[in-house]
């Protein structure tokens, strides 16, 4: 007997969503704690660099981990579906500034060869697939794919 909980496309959209959720979850708490993100130095200076360093970089850190466990408790509970998706999209736009503009850190060789830290930015490309489609779900939410 299936279980029916993977038989309901709402349920799948809570099933992507939690899990795009735990991924921010995870990243977003290792923020708060300085030196434990493997991103954290990346995410300081291209924050400098779109905010023409008028934010410090101690208090930018913060406030993107703030944003990453808002969308992720958004993303998990599945409420305010719009809004959680609309910061995550924009949030996971903003990831893909470092290849442009910190490309020296992200690639060993434009555009073939990607660092570890273009590797980690390039991952990217799955959320924003997985938040767009469930974005378009929760705008049609009787269309049938």
């Amino acid at each position: 007997m299936r279980n029916r909980i993977f038989e309901n496309k709402t349920s799948d959209n809570h099933i992507l969503a939690i899990c795009i959720g735990l991924v921010y979850l995870w990243f977003g708490l290792l923020k708060f704690f300085p030196g434990k993100s493997p991103a954290e130095q990346l995410a300081q200076e291209t924050i400098a660099l779109l905010t023409f360093d008028l934010i410090p970089n101690s208090i930018s850190i913060i406030l993107l981990a703030i944003w990453e466990v808002l969308v992720a408790a958004l993303l998990i509970t599945y409420r305010w579906k719009k809004l959680a998706l609309n910061l995550a999209i924009t949030h996971i736009i903003l990831t893909f500034t470092p290849l442009i503009m910190l490309s020296q850190k992200s690639f060993v060789s434009a555009p073939i060869q990607p660092t570890l830290l273009g590797q980690y930015i390039i991952k990217n490309v799955l959320f924003i697939g997985v938040l767009l489609v469930l974005y378009r779900r929760v705008q049609n939410p009787k269309k049938e794919d």
